[in-house]
C-alpha cells in the first residue's frame, strides 16, 4: 500500500504491471487510493440519503464526481453535507467546490493529502481516442463494494446535444461519478447514466469536461449558497444556446397528406413514426404520426429534470366520422402536455393558455388554424418556461395536420420567436 500512495498520477499501473498483472487486475489493484464512495446525508440526522462514487485528481485532495451525486447539497447546504469512504478505508468530510450542470459533473475536495490520483487521458482529452479500446469502469454499484467493469469506447453518442461517450459496460446505480479509464489507468471518462431497456449500454461524460473543471474549479472557495447561484445561471445560459441554435439551424418542410408542417433540420434530434392502421378494433380515424424528440436534458434535482424539446406532427384522416366526431378526435389529439402536480408544483408556478383562431383570411397555401399556446414559469429561474404550442388545421371537415411544438426551460422571447416561424410554416401542400 505504500508504494502505491507514492506512484502519484503518471504511476497509476506501473506498481501492477510490475507485478505481471493482466489488464483489468493490474488497473484495479493500483485503483483503491484512488477511489471514492461519497455519500449525500441529512445534515440533522447523520443518515445517508443516497451514494455515488468519485476519483481523486489532484495530490491535495480535489475529486471528480457527477453533479447529480451532490446535488441536493449543492442546491439546499444548510439541510444536507457530504462525507466520503475510501476504497483504501479512509472516511472522512467533502467540500464541494464547483460544478457543471450542463455536463453532470462536479468538483469537491476532500481531506487527503500527497494522495495517488488519476491523470486524464490525453487522446481522450484530444478527442482522438480510437473507437474499440478496452475500458475499465470503476465504481460503487447499489453500495456492495467497488467494482471494476470491463467495456468498450464506442465513440460519442449520434444525435445528441451533449457529448456523452457510449460505453458497452453494465453500469449500475451507486457507479455515478466512477471514473472509466483506459489499461494504463488514465481517465477516459467518467460514469453518468444507462439506458434503461437496454443491455450493455451505458455512458460516460468525455474527460474533456472534467479537465476543464479541475482546471475552473481548483482554487474556488464558494460562500454558502453561491453554488445554487451557480446552477440557476448555468441552466439559464445553457439553455439559451440551446435554443440559439435550434433557431440557427431552421426548419425544414415535410408533406404530411394535404399538409406540409416544419421539421428541425438539427442533428440532435430522433424522429419515429407511428400509425393506428393495425389498431384492434378498426379505427374509425386514420392517425399517423411522427415525433422528433431532442436528446438535450439536464438533470437539476433528484425531482427535476429539463430540457425537453419535441416536434409532432399528426396526419388525422376520417374513415367513418361525422364532422363531429371527428372534431371530437382532433380535441383529444391537441391537449397540450406540460408537467402539472405532484413534485412539479415545487418548481413551476400555475400553466396559463390562451386559444385562438389564426389565419383565417391568410393566403391560399396557409390554412386557418386553431391554436393553443400554454406556458408555466419555473419558481426557481427567473425567466424560464416550459411551453406547449399545439395548432389544428380548420379548412377541412374530414381531414387536418395536429402539430406540436414543446420546449422545456426556455426564455419567453425566444419560444415566441420560434412559435412564430413553427406556425408560418404550416402550409397546405404544393
Amino acid at each position: 500500500m505504500v508504494a502505491l500512495c507514492s506512484a502519484g498520477a503518471a504511476g497509476l499501473s506501473s506498481w501492477a504491471a510490475a507485478q505481471g498483472l493482466p489488464g483489468a487486475e493490474a488497473v484495479y489493484a493500483s485503483a483503491p487510493p484512488r477511489l471514492l464512495q461519497i455519500r449525500t446525508l441529512v445534515a440533522d440526522a447523520g443518515r445517508q440519503t443516497s451514494t455515488g462514487s468519485g476519483f481523486l485528481v489532484s495530490a491535495d485532495g480535489l475529486a471528480i464526481t457527477n453533479y447529480h451525486v451532490v446535488s441536493d447539497a449543492a442546491l439546499e447546504p444548510k439541510t444536507y453535507r457530504l462525507e466520503y469512504t475510501g476504497a483504501d478505508g479512509t472516511q472522512g468530510g467533502v467540500t464541494l467546490l464547483a460544478v457543471d450542470l450542463p455536463n453532470d459533473l462536479a468538483l469537491v475536495r476532500v481531506d487527503k493529502q500527497d494522495a495517488p490520483f488519476f491523470a486524464f487521458d490525453k487522446a481522450a482529452l484530444d478527442g482522438t481516442l480510437p473507437k474499440g479500446e478496452r475500458l475499465y469502469s470503476l465504481g460503487n454499484p447499489l453500495d456492495l463494494g467497488f467494482t471494476i467493469i470491463e467495456g468498450t469506447y464506442n465513440g460519442l453518442v449520434e444525435h445528441s446535444y451533449n457529448d456523452h461517450i457510449h460505453f458497452t459496460g453494465a453500469l449500475n446505480p451507486g457507479m455515478s461519478g466512477g471514473p472509466a479509464v483506459n489499461a494504463q489507468g488514465q481517465v477516459v471518462g467518467v460514469n453518468v447514466a444507462t439506458r434503461r431497456g437496454g443491455q450493455l449500454i451505458s455512458f460516460l461524460v468525455p474527460a474533456r469536461f472534467a479537465s476543464t473543471l479541475l482546471a475552473r474549479g481548483k482554487d474556488a472557495k464558494p460562500a454558502p449558497g453561491d453554488l445554487r447561484k451557480d446552477v440557476i445561471a448555468q441552466l439559464a445560459s445553457w439553455r439559451g444556446a440551446l435554443y440559439k441554435s435550434l433557431a440557427d439551424e431552421g426548419f425544414r418542410d415535410r408533406v404530411f397528406g394535404s399538409y406540409q408542417a416544419p421539421e428541425t433540420r438539427a442533428a440532435w434530434f430522433e424522429c419515429w413514426a407511428s400509425t393506428n392502421a393495425s389498431a384492434s378494433p378498426k379505427p374509425r380515424a386514420s392517425i399517423n404520426s411522427t415525433s422528433c424528440k431532442a436528446e438535450a436534458s439536464v438533470y437539476v434535482a433528484s425531482d427535476l429534470n429539463t430540457g425537453t424539446v419535441e416536434v409532432n406532427h399528426s396526419y388525422t384522416k376520417s374513415i367513418d366520422l361525422n364532422q363531429f366526431q371527428f372534431a371530437t378526435v382532433l380535441t383529444q389529439l391537441a391537449q397540450p402536455r406540460l408537467a402539472m402536480g405532484g413534485s412539479f408544483r415545487k418548481w413551476y408556478t400555475p400553466q396559463h393558455c390562451r386559444e385562438d383562431f389564426v389565419g383565417v383570411t391568410a393566403a391560399a397555401d396557409h390554412p386557418p388554424l386553431r391554436v393553443m399556446w400554454c406556458a408555466q414559469g419555473y419558481r426557481e429561474f427567473d425567466g424560464l418556461y416550459d411551453v406547449a404550442l399545439v395548432a389544428v388545421t380548420q379548412d377541412r371537415a374530414d381531414e387536418a395536420l395536429v402539430s406540436r411544438l414543446s420546449l422545456q426551460a426556455i426564455a419567453y422571447d425566444d419560444a415566441l420567436r420560434l412559435g412564430r416561424s413553427f406556425l408560418e410554416r404550416l402550409q397546405v401542400a404544393r
